[in-house]
């Protein structure tokens, strides 16, 4: 599994050109000093950013097409908790992110089961929503019915070692997380005594 976090310090970005964890960016957080070459995901943002500009974030896309090779995902614009809304503003953009030439992925939120899922039309699916949905059993069907298909499976909001071991659990292939974001290089050593735990340990049977 790999980690995405913000590479806003130089002893981050050591983490991650030793291969330790990837990189998030979003248009907001983003800075051109901060590139490294490695596994990264292009995130969409709207979790923090209310004032959402979508053609913003299609400009920043082919702005990075350069870096589209190493790119596990892009994520396709949703609206928190909300899975019949996140359909609607996602399904128009899903095949153009394919069309710059990212893996698109879609977000699953709150009422999934209730929408008409378009799994041909993305590469990997997100779980967002609330942290009620997140780990409630909705989400691991669907996170089931996403490695059945054989697409990528990744947790968002990841912030402590518990969450990590439920995605592992979950066979996700990423996770992402705040935690870098507050303190980075006193909590970069969190993140990586979490991934050398989930990597090292017996796969647990997690009763949530």
């Amino acid at each position: 599994m790999i980690y995405f976090g913000n590479p806003v310090t130089e002893l981050i970005r050591d983490a991650i050109r030793a291969g330790h964890i990837g990189i998030i960016a979003t248009p907001a957080s983003e800075r051109k000093s901060q590139w490294v070459d490695a596994p990264w995901c292009a995130d969409n943002g709207c979790f923090t950013n209310v004032k959402f500009d979508v053609e913003e974030w299609h400009s920043w896309l082919w702005e990075n097409v350069e870096r589209k090779d190493l790119c596990v995902f892009a994520t396709a614009p949703d609206v928190v908790g909300d899975a019949a809304a996140t359909l609607e503003r996602s399904l128009p953009w899903l095949d153009k992110i394919r069309q710059v030439g990212y893996p698109a992925a879609f977000v699953a939120q709150d009422g999934i089961e209730d929408t008409d899922v378009p799994w041909s039309e993305f590469d990997c699916l997100f779980l967002g929503g609330t942290t009620e949905f997140k780990l409630g059993s909705i989400a691991q069907e669907y996170a089931g019915r996403a490695k059945a298909r054989g697409k990528w499976l990744h947790m968002g909001r990841v912030n402590s070692l518990k969450r990590l071991r439920y995605a592992e659990y979950l066979d996700c292939d990423s996770a992402d997380g705040t935690h870098l974001t507050f303190r980075p290089d006193k909590y970069l050593g969190d993140v990586l005594h979490w991934m050398r735990t989930v990597h090292t340990e017996m796969p647990l049977e997690l009763e949530w």
